[in-house]
């Protein structure tokens, strides 16, 4: 070590010390989850000494050492094991013991972002990624019905699944909402959502905008000969409501497949996230990520980065969560963020901003964990069989600002098709309306899909040309 380190070493107090191991043989054993937290002290504590406080708070520990504390109790504290003093970092090694055994996120989330971003003796902790053992992943849940599946029921391979979100946002009635889903599933889209904030409000009834989305697919799909989806919103005011309205579209009579359910995660609550995933592991659990960037914009000294929240929310079992535009749309967002975050989710190994995850649940040497990886990579279908062998993927759902201009500076960030767009304004903009606006972004995909520029494609594509000259480009 370092002399500056040793120094740190020697300004703990008895009780930091117990924090603390900058020689751990080898945190990724199995028996800790690992993090990495961006650090600034607060008040007259060192770098050393403030992470010490923070692996105390979020294990056992509190801002004395207690009589109470047991050899067992000890071997349950969280340590800080390494530190970049020039970069301001922190890592943190959790024993995953501690954690509530039934599969809970957000009791983790409680340890590790809990108290900790409240306490005084720091200026800025964020969290910036987390790092799940194999032997920790087998006592989580991981999404149950995926984007594979998705793609399975509509019949969509190698492209984007393109979805829109009824605009505007709030106050049209019932019948209006579907008259919006109809014209975009008639113009040739694959998947429309609710927006985060619709519930049961007094001019758009819940049950009749149930009942006339239905109506309105089952027309669509007549006309069409495609299948759609729907995404519906179920967050609510209580456990009860929430399953009330599972229940009312489980039997509206949807097929298997085209809804989904939406939970807004971040403000209903990781409970509501993971008792859908229990309890309807058939569908599609779109998790929207509404407050997200309290904790998330890089600007943002306190909280955790868009990573950690999309690792955690396929933990979770959420079939697919918001990822951001990657600077491409309006939202606040960059490739180095977005990009690894939506990467970080969809495949079976991947490279975070420290750590590089495997979600297998068997020995990553193991030939099959290897053929499994390259397959993944190949964009194969996995683990439809051997669900055993690892934790199935999370989709990136991708949405703010964009329209069919944009479709292709994003897909070319993104290196991958495997996601689903949902642009709003980019659609129902559109001079000719919603339906030309669907046929538009289906006329950019086709573009794309067949290398052609969309400016040349739009010669003889009316409403890409149109949409070309209405939005403008990047």
């Amino acid at each position: 070590m370092s002399s500056t380190i040793e120094d740190l070493v020697q300004s703990l107090n008895p009780k930091q010390q117990g924090y603390v191991n900058l020689e751990l043989p080898d945190p990724t054993n199995g028996e800790y989850l690992l993090t990495v937290f961006s650090l600034v002290p607060g008040g007259e504590m060192n770098m050393l000494q403030a992470a010490a406080e923070i692996a105390a708070e979020s294990s056992t520990g509190t801002n004395f050492r207690v009589n109470t504390e047991t050899k067992f109790s000890k071997v349950m504290n969280a340590l800080v094991y390494q530190m970049d003093l020039e970069r301001e970092l922190v890592w943190i090694a959790y024993p995953w013991r501690l954690f509530d055994r039934g599969g809970n996120v957000q009791n983790i989330l409680t340890y590790i972002v809990g108290n900790v971003l409240g306490m005084k003796e720091i200026s800025a902790l964020k969290l910036l990624d987390v790092w799940f053992p194999p032997s920790m992943l087998e006592q989580y849940d991981g999404p149950g019905f995926t984007v594979d599946d998705m793609r399975s029921y509509l019949g969509v391979y190698d492209r984007p699944i393109l979805g829109t979100i009824i605009k505007p946002k709030m106050g049209l009635t019932s019948a209006e909402y579907a008259e919006v889903c109809y014209d975009f599933w008639a113009g040739g889209g694959d998947f429309v959502k609710n927006d985060e904030p619709q519930a049961n409000q007094d001019f758009c009834p819940y049950d009749k905008m149930v009942k006339h989305v239905k109506e309105a697919m089952d027309k669509a799909v007549k006309e069409t000969g495609k299948k759609k989806v729907h995404s519906f919103n179920v967050s609510a005011p209580d456990f009860d409501t929430m399953i009330e309205r599972c229940e009312m579209i489980r039997n509206a009579g949807f097929e298997p497949g085209s809804y989904a359910f939406l939970i807004d995660g971040i403000t209903a609550g990781w409970m509501a996230i993971q008792t859908i995933r229990r309890r309807y592991p058939d569908v599609f659990l779109h998790f929207h990520r509404a407050a997200h960037g309290a904790f998330t914009r890089p600007e943002n000294p306190i909280g955790f980065s868009v990573l950690v929240l999309s690792k955690f929310a396929r933990l979770a079992g959420a079939s697919g969560i918001h990822t951001g535009t990657a600077g491409v749309g309006k939202m606040k967002g960059t490739p180095e963020e977005d990009v690894v975050a939506a990467h970080g989710i969809q495949y079976l190994s991947s490279h975070g901003h420290f750590f590089d995850q495997s979600w297998a649940k068997i020995m990553e040497t193991d030939k099959d964990a290897i053929e499994l990886v390259n397959e993944d990579i190949a964009h194969h279908v996995i683990l439809e069989k051997d669900s055993w062998r690892g934790m199935k993927k999370c989709c990136p759902i991708v949405s703010g600002g964009l329209n069919p201009v944009r479709l292709k500076p994003f897909i070319d960030v993104m290196g991958n098709v495997d996601f689903i767009t949902t642009m709003g304004s980019g659609v129902h903009a559109h001079p000719e309306g919603t339906r030309s606006g669907a046929k538009a972004l289906i006329q950019a995909c086709d573009a794309y899909l067949q290398d052609i520029d969309i400016k040349d494609y739009a010669k003889n594509h009316r409403e890409l040309a149109q949409a070309i000259e209405f939005f403008p480009e990047i």
